[in-house]
């Protein structure tokens, strides 16, 4: 293979091509790799540095529009505080009035609300929505009718005095959607309750959105757009957009593809005090509208790069044709002397590289004879040595890697992950060189228990980390006191890899495996291995109890149960061989009986991811 190698190598070297390939091959080595190198670096960097600074820019505009809108809605806020335990409003709601002149006395006195939307620019409008028949409807006060009281958002409040924010149709304004305030105001005195609901000026967050240099968009709770840059998109669902998964995205910045486009998204949420449901303020932009520019520069720099190799070419042709046609000649007078034709002699005139050459090649045919044999000996003396060397080499090489070298290399890459942070990959490193240590160092015999089952926990811990905890969890039921029974090596690791390989890896998410040591009434030792993995028919089952006891080893596909069974079967007796059960979809369990004392202390621990 290295011979092959050496010779592919050898084949391709610079040395073999023409002197016109090589300066074409120089060209492109020493001045368009180059170019290109550094011309697609800094169209990378210009590119991400100019998309950075969009985002950075969006993020500091989400949360100057969550500033201002904070700052929009304190003033509703504070409004429903004071009407919470307003008197006046109190009162009003829970009088029964006997004549109509009553009821229009009582609301011409009451002009809160109407204060209230004069004041304050952030307020469009005030309703209270109230079950007295008697107070007559306005404006301001409405009656909730049945049809009311069945409505989604008069429903969110109906049990808590929370806070609710979302986008509402204002029926005393035909329609027109805004959004709102909705809160529940109960008085305990008069076992009564009403809904306010607080109109916030539209207009504001329109003014405010306007400015933005992008696609930015404030949601209530139900995904309903009450705000937005494209006033044609307020009062839609964010469904309509059809971006996948926008709904469900929390606070941050994602990117996302749409359409064939990628886009940059910033999220971020505004939960105002007091507050059940809160806002959500989302800005977005297609990242080629930003980087569109840096491209543009790019294609102009390779067009111009295009034109200059294409220049460049032409002169090397040219230069190339004229240093090489002295070469040539120098070519056919060695390839006649290549053939066999040592009389040849080579007339090029000059006092350049290529006439020096010719001079000594004159001379050299002349010794050529003499020296040949003498080249072609050392040649084959040389060729030989180095074959030597090489292999004297590699087994140096060889030699120098062991178990120790393999271990402190581990623990080095170890150290410098878990330096940088990366303490979850750095454990799983450590577990890694302990479990690779034991298995190696592990002879013909008996272990602990103890040590057995660790092994056991990194080799899992290790699966674990691969499959991630949704996929594999595992626990471990223990018998204390049986901790240090001496076992043959390598029993339970073969049952629990079976397990992960041929129960979970198809099993998909929730594979879970079980080890349980327990000591028994009659003294003996039970090790159980259960997986909840896809399990064996009733067929497979006695195939596989079949194959533990058979000895033919070119009909073995569980090697590795097929060892640990009878290992234990020559160490314990037969008794102590492995017993399985297994239910198609249900999963398999693995059980052996060892020797020992009884015990009775009893501990349970459990790992998940």
């Amino acid at each position: 293979m290295r011979k092959a190698a050496s010779r592919l190598a050898s084949r391709f070297s610079f040395n073999n091509l023409r002197l016109k390939n090589q300066l074409f091959f120089a060209f492109f080595i020493v001045v368009l790799i180059p170019v290109l190198f550094v011309g697609i670096f800094l169209t990378a960097a210009y590119r991400n540095n100019v998309l950075e600074q969009a985002t950075k820019q969006t993020t500091n505009n989400v949360d100057k529009i969550r500033t201002q809108t904070s700052d929009i809605l304190r003033i509703p806020l504070d409004l429903s505080d004071d009407y919470l335990i307003s008197t006046s409003l109190k009162n009003l709601v829970n009088t029964r009035y006997d004549t109509v002149f009553e009821s229009v006395q009582a609301l011409w006195e009451f002009n809160s609300f109407k204060n209230a939307v004069q004041l304050y620019r952030e307020i469009d409008g005030i309703r209270f929505y109230t079950t007295n028949e008697t107070l007559l409807e306005n404006w301001d006060f409405l009656h909730a009718t049945p049809e009311i009281r069945q409505t989604d958002w008069y429903r969110s409040v109906n049990d808590s005095e929370q806070i609710n924010w979302r986008l509402m149709s204002n029926e005393t304004k035909q329609g027109e959607r805004s959004l709102s305030l909705v809160r529940r105001i109960n008085f305990p005195e008069y076992k009564t309750a009403g809904v306010l609901v607080i109109d916030v000026n539209q207009q504001l967050f329109n003014t405010m959105l306007s400015q933005e240099p992008y696609d930015t968009m404030i949601l209530d709770s139900g995904n309903n757009i009450v705000a937005a840059k494209d006033r044609s998109w307020i009062g839609r669902n964010l469904s309509w957009l059809n971006f996948p998964d926008l709904a469900h995205k929390g606070q941050g910045t994602y990117r996302m593809s749409f359409e064939g486009k990628q886009y940059q998204v910033v999220i971020e949420d505004l939960m105002p005090h007091s507050s059940e449901t809160g806002l959500r303020i989302v800005s977005l932009f297609a990242v080629e509208t930003i980087v569109g520019g840096a491209n543009r520069v790019a294609q102009l720099g390779f067009t111009v790069l295009l034109v200059s190799m294409v220049i460049a070419l032409v002169l090397i042709y040219f230069m190339s044709s004229v240093l090489t046609k002295r070469t040539l000649t120098l070519y056919r007078n060695l390839s006649r002397a290549g053939k066999g034709d040592l009389t040849v002699v080579s007339d090029i005139r000059g006092n350049d590289e290529i006439a020096l050459l010719s001079r000594q090649f004159n001379t050299m045919l002349a010794n050529i004879r003499r020296l040949l044999e003498e080249v072609e000996d050392s040649n084959r003396r040389q060729s030989q040595l180095e074959l030597a060397q090489k292999d004297i080499k590699l087994k140096m090489m060889a030699s120098q890697i062991n178990p120790h070298f393999l271990f402190n290399a581990l623990e080095s890459i170890r150290m410098r992950i878990h330096m940088k942070g990366e303490k979850d990959i750095a454990s799983v490193v450590r577990m890694l060189g302990r479990l690779i240590r034991n298995n190696i160092e592990i002879g013909s015999r008996s272990i602990p228990l103890g040590q057995e089952l660790e092994i056991v926990r990194y080799y899992l811990e290790i699966q674990q980390f691969r499959y991630g905890g949704d996929r594999l969890t595992f626990s471990m039921e223990l018998d204390e006191g049986a901790q240090s029974a001496l076992i043959p090596p390598l029993i339970i690791q073969p049952l629990v890899e079976n397990a992960v390989v041929h129960g979970l890896e198809e099993a998909g998410e929730g594979g879970r495996i079980g080890i349980t040591t327990q000591r028994l009434e009659d003294g003996t030792l039970q090790v159980a291995v259960e997986d909840n993995g896809i399990g064996m028919s009733a067929e497979r089952l006695e195939e596989v109890r079949r194959s533990l006891d058979d000895t033919d080893e070119e009909k073995q596909h569980r090697i590795g149960l097929r060892n640990v069974h009878q290992r234990l079967k020559l160490t314990f007796g037969e008794d102590s061989g492995l017993k399985i059960e297994s239910r198609e979809n249900e999963g398999t369990s693995i059980t052996f009986r060892l020797p020992g004392e009884e015990g009775n202390d009893h501990v349970y621990f459990s790992h998940r991811g």
